[in-house]
C-alpha cells in the first residue's frame, strides 16, 4: 500500500505542558503527521470528528487498502482551534477519496445523497441543478466550503454546487451537521460541507500519479471526459496541478413542443499551487465552472406552466491561504474572491417573450485565524471581513450608476451591497479522556443596520476507553437572507426586502462504539429556529395566489440518526437511518417550498463485495419519505410519495487503470423529489479511468 511520503524535513515543536503524554502529538499540529490507521467504511460516518482542510492521500489499488486512511492523529478543525481526531469533540461525516472512486455517481451532488443526514433534492440530473440541505433545513441554510474557503452565493443557494472541480480532484468531503456559527460565522445555520481537493505536494513521493484521465458515455446522450496533471515543480518547495473536465447530455425529457428541456453541457478547469518551507506553507487556487442546462418546469407553477426554461452560469473561484509553522503563536490568513454570473431564460431562446434575468455577484473576503498553547489549554481567536456585491436586472435597489451586461445591449440597473464583519474567540481544555471546546462569534452586517450580535457554542466529548466515545454540544448560529429571497418579483413570485436574519439554537448528544471492524453510532438532536425564511403560497386566493418570501415565527425540529457498519477484508456493509420531525403546523391552504418540506425518514444501505482479485460490486439503496406537498398543473395538491432507489456499479481494476459500468435508479422507479419536476428513470453509464 502506498502511504503519504513527505520529503521535506519539519521540525516538531514539543510543548512542555503536553510532553511525555499519550497525546503529545497535540504539540505537532501544523505538520503532516501519520501515527496510526483507521479503517473506515464507504460513504459512512467515518468520524474524523471535525472539518479539516488538510488533504490526506490514499491508495485505491485494492479494496482492502482503499479503505485505510491516515486519520487517527491528523490535525482537524471541527472547532476554531485545530485539534487531533482523537481529541476533537464534534462529530463529522467524512466521505473518503476511495469511497468517491467506488460510488456510482458523476457529481458531488449525487455523492452526497448517500450521507444520511444530507437531503439532496435534484431538479436536474448529474448535478445540473441541485439543492443541498442538512437536518431538515433549506439549501440557503448551509455553508459550502472549498478547501475551507466559503464559496456560498448570496444571490441564491440553488446554484452553489456549480463547482470548478471534478470528482477525481477530491480527497474527501466532510459534512458537519448542526449550527456552526462560531466556526464559520454566517450561512452555517444548520451545517457545513467542506470539499477538500488533492493538493500538489512540493516534492512528489515515488509512485505519485502524474496524470489522471477519465472518459464516460451513457444514456440520454451522456458523455464526459476529465484530465488532471501534476505540474513539474518550479523549484524546491513548489508544486502545482491542473485539471479540466467536460460533460453533456440531451436530457431525459422533452417539452410539449418536442424540444430539449433537460439537456445540459458544461466545462470546468482548476489550477492549484503550493509552496512550503520550514517556516510557512502557502496554498492557492484558481478555478472556473461554466454550465448551461434546460430547466424544464423547474420554476413553473400552476399559474405559469412554462416547460422550456433555461439557465446558464459562469463561476470564478480564487483564493490564497497561508499558515506559519514556527513560534508559539500560529497564524493562518486567507484572502479570496469569487464571482458568480447567471442568465435565466423563462422561455428558452425567446427574450422577446420574456426578458432574460441577468445577475453578477462578486464576493471578497479576508480571514485571519490564529491560536496559541499555554498552561490552561489551547486558545484561538480571529476575524473575517466579507463583502457581497450584486448587480442585476431584476434584484435589488436602483443603482446610482448602471453597469453594462457583457455580450448584450442591456445594463445592470439594480443592485445590493452588504458587508459582514465577524470576530471569534474559543478556548479548548484537553485532557486524556475529556475535551471541552467553548467559544463565541460576534457578527455585524451592514444590511438593515444590524447590531453586533453574539452567538456562543460549546462541545464536550468523553472517552472512557478505546472503544467508546460520548459527546454533547450546544451551538447557535444565524443566516442572512439571500438577495433572491429579498428582491425576486417575477412570474408569480413576490419577495420581501425586509426579511429578518434566521437564527438557530441546537443541542445534540451522541455516542460511538467501535471494535475490530464494527462501528455503531447514534445521535439525538433538537433545533429551535426563529424567523425562519420560506416561500409560501396561499392557494385559497386562486388565480391571484403568488409565492411570497416570509419569516416563519418558529420551527422546532427533532431528529435521530443511527448507523452501523461492518468492514472486513472482502466485504463492507453499512446501514444508516435518519428521522426528523418538525412541529410547525402548516396552515390549511398554504403550500410551502422549503422549510416544511423535509425528509421525515431516510434509510441508506451500502454493500461492497470484492468478487475476484480485480472485480468489485457496489450496491447502494435509499428509501426516502418526504413531508410536504406540491400543486400540479391541474391545480390539485399532491403529497410527496415515499420511494426506494437502487444504484449499482461493477468495476474491473488493474494497477493503472479501471473500467466500470453503473446504473442509477436500477429498477426504473418513477418519483418526484421536487414539486412538478419528474426525475429520470434508469440511467446507464460506462466509464474508463487511467492513472500514469
Amino acid at each position: 500500500m502506498r502511504k503519504p511520503v513527505y520529503n521535506i524535513k519539519r521540525q516538531v515543536l514539543v510543548f512542555r505542558h503536553f510532553g511525555n503524554k499519550g497525546y503529545s502529538l497535540f504539540a505537532c499540529l501544523g505538520r503532516e503527521v501519520v501515527c496510526s490507521v483507521l479503517s473506515v467504511a464507504t460513504l459512512t460516518y467515518a468520524s474524523a470528528e471535525s472539518v479539516s482542510t488538510d488533504p490526506v492521500v490514499t491508495d485505491s489499488a485494492s479494496m482492502t487498502t482503499a479503505r485505510e486512511m491516515m486519520l487517527e492523529e491528523v490535525s482537524v478543525t471541527g472547532s476554531r482551534a485545530p485539534l487531533t481526531k482523537s481529541q476533537a469533540a464534534r462529530m463529522v461525516t467524512v466521505l473518503e477519496r476511495a469511497d468517491i472512486a467506488q460510488a456510482p455517481v458523476q457529481s458531488i451532488n449525487d455523492l452526497l445523497k448517500y450521507a444520511v443526514g444530507v437531503d439532496v433534492r435534484q431538479r436536474g440530473p448529474i448535478g445540473a441543478q441541485t439543492d443541498i440541505s442538512i437536518r431538515g433545513g433549506t439549501s440557503e441554510q448551509i455553508i459550502i466550503l472549498l478547501n475551507g474557503i466559503n464559496i456560498c452565493d448570496p444571490q441564491t443557494g440553488h446554484n452553489v454546487m456549480d463547482l470548478p472541480i471534478d470528482l477525481s480532484e477530491i480527497v474527501r468531503i466532510e459534512v458537519l451537521e448542526g449550527p456552526a456559527g462560531r466556526i464559520y460565522g454566517t450561512s452555517s445555520l444548520v451545517g457545513a460541507i467542506n470539499i477538500v481537493t488533492q493538493r500538489p505536494l512540493p516534492a512528489s513521493p515515488t509512485g505519485e500519479e502524474k496524470l489522471h484521465l477519465r472518459m464516460e458515455v451513457g444514456s440520454y446522450g451522456y458523455a464526459a471526459t476529465a484530465a488532471r496533471i501534476q505540474l513539474p515543480p518550479y523549484k524546491e518547495g513548489w508544486g502545482g496541478s491542473l485539471s479540466a473536465s467536460y460533460s453533456r447530455s440531451d436530457g431525459y425529457s422533452r417539452s410539449k413542443a418536442g424540444s430539449l428541456n433537460t439537456d445540459f453541457s458544461g466545462s470546468k478547469a482548476f489550477y492549484q499551487g503550493q509552496y512550503e518551507d520550514d517556516d510557512i506553507s502557502l496554498h492557492w487556487h484558481l478555478g472556473i465552472a461554466d454550465k448551461g442546462w434546460g430547466s424544464s418546469t423547474f420554476w413553473a407553477s400552476p399559474k405559469w406552466q412554462a416547460d422550456d426554461q433555461y439557465e446558464h452560469t459562469t463561476k470564478l473561484f480564487s483564493a490564497i491561504q497561508g499558515a506559519t509553522k514556527r513560534g508559539r503563536l500560529h497564524f493562518a490568513p486567507s484572502i479570496y474572491w469569487n464571482q458568480n454570473r447567471d442568465r435565466y431564460e423563462g422561455y428558452r431562446g425567446q427574450p422577446e417573450k420574456m426578458a432574460y434575468n441577468y445577475n453578477r455577484t462578486d464576493i471578497y473576503g479576508v480571514n485571519l485565524s490564529s491560536y496559541f498553547d499555554w498552561v490552561a489549554g489551547r486558545t484561538a481567536f480571529g476575524a473575517e471581513l466579507r463583502n457581497e456585491d450584486l448587480v442585476s436586472g431584476n434584484l435589488g435597489e436602483p443603482l446610482a450608476q448602471t453597469h453594462h451586461i457583457n455580450r448584450t445591449d442591456r445594463d445592470y440597473t439594480l443592485g445590493v451591497n452588504r458587508t459582514n464583519i465577524s470576530g471569534y474567540l474559543e478556548h479548548n481544555l484537553l485532557f486524556k479522556d475529556f475535551t471541552l471546546s467553548a467559544g463565541l462569534v460576534a457578527v455585524k452586517n451592514s444590511w438593515s443596520n444590524m447590531n453586533m450580535t453574539v452567538y456562543p457554542g460549546i462541545d464536550i466529548s468523553y472517552r472512557p476507553n478505546d472503544q467508546w466515545k460520548l459527546h454533547a454540544s450546544y451551538n447557535t448560529s444565524l443566516r442572512m437572507p439571500s438577495f433572491t429571497e429579498m428582491y425576486y418579483k417575477l412570474q408569480g413570485y413576490s419577495a420581501d426586502p425586509h426579511l429578518k436574519p434566521e437564527e438557530m439554537q441546537a443541542i445534540e448528544v451522541g455516542t460511538r462504539w467501535q471494535h475490530h471492524g464494527i462501528c455503531v453510532e447514534a445521535t439525538l438532536w433538537h433545533h429551535h429556529g426563529t424567523n425562519m425564511i420560506d416561500w409560501i403560497m396561499d392557494t385559497s386566493k386562486g388565480d391571484e395566489a403568488v409565492w411570497q418570501s416570509v419569516n416563519h415565527t418558529e420551527i422546532n425540529s427533532t431528529g435521530f440518526e443511527a448507523s452501523a457498519r461492518l468492514n472486513v477484508s472482502c466485504l463492507m456493509f453499512h446501514v444508516s437511518y435518519s428521522y426528523i420531525n418538525q412541529d410547525k403546523k402548516q396552515e390549511e391552504g398554504i403550500v410551502s417550498q422549503y422549510a416544511l418540506e423535509y425528509l421525515h425518514h431516510k434509510l441508506v444501505g451500502n454493500l461492497r463485495l470484492q468478487l475476484t482479485r480485480h472485480l468489485d460490486l457496489g450496491l447502494i439503496a435509499r428509501w426516502q419519505d418526504r413531508v410536504g406537498s406540491y400543486t400540479d398543473f391541474d391545480g390539485h395538491v399532491q403529497d410527496y410519495q415515499p420511494y426506494f432507489l437502487t444504484d449499482a456499479r461493477l468495476t474491473w481494476k488493474q494497477n493503472q487503470w479501471k473500467a466500470y459500468i453503473e446504473a442509477n435508479n436500477l429498477f426504473d422507479v418513477s418519483y418526484h423529489d421536487y414539486g412538478l419536476v419528474e426525475q429520470p428513470g434508469r440511467w446507464l453509464i460506462a466509464g474508463f479511468n487511467i492513472n500514469l
